[in-house]
């Protein structure tokens, strides 16, 4: 991408705080064309009116997961530059937005020129991923199976031996529910039941 154009740019917060943090440091830069949205559907309206080479999204919006826009504008453009800033910070997420086409994770609570140089990054390697440790993230994935916190959580109490009913209330979700997780758990495990997964939990060190 040519750097020395202006780069219309979308940042899609539901925080105007954000926003306007955002819009302000990037525009003293002299070199970004600056636009928000507060919703996915304000976002979808944007990019389809402006065109963003640059789009800084949120993961959590109040009409929908920010994810699902990267997705949608991966599918479509493999040169625009897609950022995640976002609140959340788990392993999960990171990896999320890599899966989801994303060229940078950063986490709100960053320094500003992290966000600049993450900024850089995907302006001139979009279809790459850069996020914070993202070695490490991987890696402990790998360790935990790819289980998300509720499952590895259902996980640690597997060994209590509890009947469906009973363990599914002490989590208060319904029986239904805990049997779509232990779906989820065995599958991600290479196990085929309660047994297979309680030892290779402790094989693993995860109970």
């Amino acid at each position: 991408m040519d750097l020395t154009k202006i780069i219309a740019t979308l940042v899609i917060d539901d925080h105007a705080v954000v926003r306007t943090g955002v819009r302000r440091a990037l525009e003293r830069l002299e070199k970004f064309d600056v636009h928000e949205a507060a919703s996915r559907a304000e976002a979808f309206a944007q990019i389809a009116r402006i065109n963003p080479a640059l789009i800084i999204v949120d993961i959590n919006l109040p009409d929908g997961n920010g994810l699902d826009i990267v997705t949608w504008v991966r599918s479509i453009s493999q040169q625009t530059a897609l950022v995640i800033l976002s609140l959340n910070e788990s392993d999960e997420y990171v990896l999320a937005a890599m899966n989801a086409g994303a060229s940078a994770f950063v986490q709100k609570a960053a320094p500003m020129s992290e966000l600049l140089a993450s900024i850089e990054h995907a302006l001139l390697s979009p279809q790459t991923f850069s996020a914070s440790d993202i070695a490490g993230a991987i890696k402990r994935t790998r360790e935990t199976f790819g289980l998300s916190q509720r499952e590895l959580q259902i996980l640690s109490q597997l060994h209590k031996g509890a009947p469906l009913k009973e363990f599914a209330e002490s989590l208060f979700i319904t029986e239904s529910t805990l049997k779509t997780h232990l779906s989820a758990i065995y599958r991600k495990m290479g196990v085929k039941n309660r047994v297979q997964a309680i030892e290779k939990a402790k094989q693993s060190g995860l109970s």
